[in-house]
């Protein structure tokens, strides 16, 4: 029997988000969710994720950034996700027994989390669900300049076909920040970690995704 999830709703400077939260005995971490530009909390790959995690042992909380929460299509400019990722991580650190609150996310998820670290939130440490270095076919265009100011644990999980990171580029992005940085390639995975050849669908694909990403927070826990 899987553990139970409530729906929780957070208040982001006076606009409410929705937001999932799990917690399974004896939490040896917790991990906040954000999802990805085109996709809200409760896409499969993300529900999958975050079940698999609970199974073993880590905590989790989902959310909608407040464009998703709105019905919007466009995702929100940095001050907005900034100001909901402090407001998820307050709540997620108000639930915790005392271990571990970490930050992950999809692709513009985990990129809004890992600004909102460089302008000051507290994580135990940064976990990117393919991170969006560049826009697809523009590696000129870097979105790199706020990662190497942080010291924190981080995990770049990365498809190896992943058109948003080039893997050379990447792998020297990674090197600059220094060895609080580690890259798990997913071997022939695409942006939504799809291999050729492998029919699973985005629920399974999320998680198997829990293994890497659990056992790196427990390293660094």
């Amino acid at each position: 029997m899987g553990t139970a999830e409530s729906r929780v709703t957070i208040d982001v400077d006076g606009t409410a988000i929705s937001g999932i939260y799990a917690r399974p005995d004896k939490a040896a971490a917790t991990l906040v969710l954000a999802h990805g530009a085109g996709a809200g909390m409760e896409h499969p790959f993300l529900a999958g994720l975050a079940h698999a995690l609970n199974d073993d042992g880590v905590a989790t909380l989902r959310f909608n950034f407040p464009y998703r929460e709105a019905g919007r299509k466009f995702p929100d400019r940095p001050p907005a996700a900034i100001a909901a990722w402090r407001a998820v991580m307050a709540e997620a650190a108000s639930r915790s027994e005392g271990e571990p609150v970490w930050a992950a996310g999809k692709s513009f998820g985990g990129r809004m989390a890992s600004m909102a670290v460089a302008e000051g939130m507290s994580a135990a440490g940064l976990v990117y669900l393919g991170y969006p270095l560049h826009p697809p076919g523009k590696p000129e265009k870097l979105r790199d300049e706020h990662l190497y100011g942080l010291a924190l644990p981080m995990l770049f999980l990365q498809g190896t076909r992943d058109t948003f990171a080039t893997p050379g580029l990447l792998e020297g992005v990674v090197a600059r920040i220094g060895p609080a940085a580690t890259i798990e390639w997913w071997d022939g995975g695409d942006h939504s970690f799809v291999r050729p050849g492998v029919m699973k669908g985005a629920a399974d694909i999320g998680a198997s995704l829990a293994a890497p990403v659990s056992a790196f927070l427990r390293r660094n826990g």
